[in-house]
């Protein structure tokens, strides 16, 4: 066999297994653990709850992003209501690589009464699941200081995770204070 077929042969080969390789470690990692129909359920039990569309202004967007010093990513709100004005708040921040969906019960007068996590899509990190990791957040308000590794304690291995979740927990609550708490009322 001459050279110049070996490399018409082998070549293609080498290709196909290293580009299957490189595909094979990139491999994708998504977990969902609650639809927020069970994230509702697990919150508040037995209430029904009620859609509202919000759509931030860029004026809202400027106050939410002073007060929590968080970014917003979305100018859309995806908010329930309940009959006794608690609001069910489906959020999403970026991990490491990919998006993390969560979930917030708010009480009517902004005191966080439960967090859950809906989508992990992270190769690692998934402990923000934990029960004791998330009951940290029970009890803030807009007022209160959050602060990342005083106030949320952090878990090795999932430290961007948490970090974000924390974020997203200051933003969602500075976004309570500035249009959900009139929200209802309007």
């Amino acid at each position: 066999m001459n050279k110049k077929r070996v490399i018409r042969i082998v070549l293609p080969a080498i290709i196909s297994i290293a580009t299957e390789s490189i595909f094979l470690s990139e491999q994708c990692f998504a977990i969902t653990y609650l639809s927020i129909e069970q994230a509702q359920a697990s919150l508040a039990p037995k209430v029904s709850w009620q859609e509202l569309k919000i759509e931030l202004s860029a004026d809202q967007i400027s106050v939410i992003e002073e007060h929590s010093g968080v970014s917003v990513l979305n100018s859309e709100l995806k908010v329930w209501t309940s009959p006794q004005s608690d609001f069910f708040v489906v959020d999403t921040v970026l991990g490491k690589h990919e998006f993390i969906t969560y979930a917030l019960l708010i009480s009517p007068d902004g005191i966080l009464k439960g967090i859950e996590i809906l989508d992990y899509r992270e190769s690692y990190g998934d402990e923000i699941r934990r029960p004791e990791w998330r009951a940290q957040f029970i009890g803030k308000t807009p007022g209160t200081k959050i602060e990342f590794e005083k106030d949320i304690l952090n878990i090795s291995g999932a430290t961007i995770s948490c970090l974000q979740i924390t974020k997203g927990v200051k933003r969602i609550l500075a976004t309570y204070e500035t249009v959900l708490k009139t929200a209802k009322k309007s």
